[in-house]
């Protein structure tokens, strides 16, 4: 071999060699020698933390290495990181070795990739799991996105993987997009063949029922000597954890209303619809610069629990807010955005309500009082001074999509339904008379003829 040759060879090996023992370096302090707990404790024996550890770090590892950016929403692990702002600690294991035997992730859907191994009927993140010794259950359910009154089920599509090694279970939270921009999961439901023995079901944070949350913006940082995504504001992402419960549309009661009472397809019916959706969004988008709470209230709620949409005879919006949230500068914020106050009735002691006006659609606003076990909103007849009260029992709120917007509602909305519309709630009632025809309606006394001026106010 002429001797260019040979010396165009042994560079090239030299290359070659130098990266790869590069690459070895690479993998060695990524992955083998991140600080973390001790192997061993002081008696030569695995601690429970060291295990709970390993098995953290196995994961973190198996994700990385199939592009998974999980992120951590553990939500023991992420109150203590809200309660130390430096996320650093001298003892090993601080965050994520907690008193209990599961520890959550979630990865947004968009990024999951369904790659079945060659020899398996699974993904290929889950058989590598196997490999590595975890034992993995995959919980599917129906894809709501899917779901609409023409198609009552959509297809299966993963929720939740949870991955059991050395006693300790991984949650892995699936959350999709939603036409509402924002992000949901499913509820987890265990089918009747499924091992109830897997994991502490219960001590699970999430699943215990369907979530709503804005799309958190995420922080790379090192926890416990492994490099992980969390929430940039933790305490942000904690407060909507514990607000989260979603309610889904009843897409089926909705399809067997329409069959008896066919929507209304006119040109004015589809004019308001489109007026009611644009007013909606610019409310919602409003009080959410004052972080003001609303829930959908009267015929607008009563729209989406019995159809799925608005009653487009309505020819309203309504909304409610708990007094207690309450700001001075909401008239000031929607003049701003572009809304004409209609009426202004009542103080903020005493049944106040707030209407709006928006390309001749309306937008009324009720504000809530508590009082013990109810909940009330009043009302005004302008030309008499008249006042009403329309009592409630407490309700919590959930989050639900309407119109392609994620909007609260109670919890408990039969309840709230049934109290204002009565037990016939499902019967379209085209003639209303808010004075007398709610179920919950009482006389509230007359509001002083001196005082019409600053609580009866007519624009």
């Amino acid at each position: 071999m002429p001797r260019m040759n040979r010396t165009a060879v042994l560079s090239l090996l030299i290359v070659i060699s130098s990266v790869f023992l590069l690459f070895q370096l690479y993998y060695y302090r990524k992955y083998v020698s991140k600080p973390g707990p001790h192997i061993l404790s002081q008696t030569g024996h695995l601690t429970t933390s060291d295990l709970q550890w390993q098995t953290v770090r196995l994961f973190l590892v198996l994700a990385h290495r199939f592009h998974l950016p999980v992120f951590l929403v553990d939500t023991t692990a992420l109150r203590l990181l809200a309660h130390d702002a430096s996320w650093q600690r001298e003892l090993h294991c601080s965050f994520l070795c907690t008193d209990r035997p599961v520890m959550s992730f979630a990865l947004f859907a968009n990024m999951w990739k369904f790659d079945r191994c060659h020899f398996c009927d699974q993904p290929a993140f889950l058989s590598a799991a196997k490999h590595k010794g975890f034992d993995v259950l995959e919980l599917r359910g129906h894809d709501p996105r899917l779901a609409s009154l023409d198609t009552l089920s959509g297809e299966d599509i993963p929720l939740y993987f949870l991955l059991r090694l050395h006693g300790f279970i991984i949650q892995v939270v699936f959350l999709y997009e939603r036409s509402g921009n924002y992000l949901w999961h499913g509820p987890l439901r265990l089918k009747a063949k499924m091992d109830l023995s897997f994991a502490p079901f219960k001590q699970l944070d999430y699943g215990r029922h369907a979530g709503a949350y804005n799309r958190p913006d995420l922080v790379l940082t090192v926890l416990d000597g492994l490099d992980v995504r969390v929430p940039r504001n933790v305490s942000r992402f904690l407060y909507e954890q514990q607000h989260s419960r979603f309610l889904e549309c009843r897409y089926h009661d909705a399809r067997s209303f329409l069959q008896l009472y066919p929507d209304d397809t006119s040109p004015a019916a589809v004019d308001f619809h489109r007026k009611a959706k644009a007013l909606l969004h610019l409310a919602a988008q409003t009080l959410a610069v004052l972080d003001v709470p609303f829930w959908l209230s009267s015929g607008t709620c009563l729209g989406w629990f019995r159809q799925c949409n608005i009653i487009s005879y309505s020819h309203d919006v309504d909304i409610g807010i708990f007094i207690t949230d309450y700001r001075p500068d909401i008239v000031t914020a929607f003049a701003a955005a572009g809304l004409s106050l209609k009426h202004k009735f009542g103080k903020v002691e005493d049944s106040l309500e707030l209407s709006f006006l928006s390309d001749d659609v309306k937008l009324d606003i009720f504000f809530f009082y508590e009082d013990g076990d109810i909940v009330w909103n009043g009302g005004t007849q302008a030309k008499s001074g008249r006042k009403f009260k329309y009592i409630f029992q407490r309700f919590s709120l959930c989050w639900a999509e309407l119109l392609e917007l994620k909007v609260r509602v109670p919890c408990e909305t039969l309840d709230y339904i049934t109290a204002n519309y009565g037990t016939s709630w499902s019967v379209p009632v085209m003639l209303w008379d808010w004075k007398s025809s709610p179920s919950n309606v009482q006389r509230n006394g007359l509001w002083p003829k001196h005082q019409w001026a600053d609580l009866i106010q007519v624009y």
